[in-house]
């Protein structure tokens, strides 16, 4: 198992999980930050750092956001599928997150 950024990262990209990931695994993409599942070692020290609640086990992941299983598992063999399939899911939910401060 691994761990699953959805919905609620895109457009925000606060990088709090980031810094407190031991192994590295979480990168920054043009509209969304993703976990790599062969890198994450299942620590969860990133998911209470989150601060709009977008990371989650994957086995807990809300089914309405089960098109970010296929974004995450992208990186890295279809590294350059991520930012086309975060902007299609973006559009056809018309995804207006707003910046944090």
């Amino acid at each position: 198992m691994t761990y699953i950024i959805a919905e609620p990262c895109i457009d925000i990209q606060d990088r709090s999980c980031v810094d407190v990931c031991p192994v590295d695994c979480i990168h920054e993409f043009e509209r969304m930050l993703i976990i790599d599942a062969e890198e994450c070692i299942d620590c969860g020290a990133c998911e209470p750092e989150c601060p709009v609640e977008a990371i989650f086990p994957e086995d807990a992941l809300p089914e309405k956001w089960e098109p970010f299983v296929k974004i995450n598992y992208a990186f890295p063999a279809e590294k350059a599928e991520i930012d086309p399939l975060v902007t299609a899911y973006a559009t056809e939910h018309n995804v207006q997150n707003e910046p944090i401060d």
